[in-house]
């Protein structure tokens, strides 16, 4: 996670991206990342770093991953 946390970082569409791990399950990770705009995150789902992150995390999950694009409104 670390490592394409601190790659995605320095992504020009990047506005923040940070880790998180539950405190109830310790199994549990989420990625939270704002982006400049819907075509920023499309880039970024294109690069190698990406690419290999989704890769090495599907062989490792016990259930389909969740992904949620969502908008702020408060």
């Amino acid at each position: 996670m670390t490592k394409v946390v601190n790659a995605s970082r320095t992504e020009p569409g990047c506005v923040s991206m940070h880790g998180f791990r539950s405190f109830r399950d310790p199994r549990l990770f989420f990625i939270h990342s704002v982006w400049k705009d819907g075509r920023a995150f499309d880039v970024h789902a294109e690069f190698a770093h990406t690419v290999e992150f989704i890769s090495a995390v599907d062989a490792m999950l016990d259930e389909p991953r969740a992904v949620s694009r969502t908008r702020k409104i408060l």
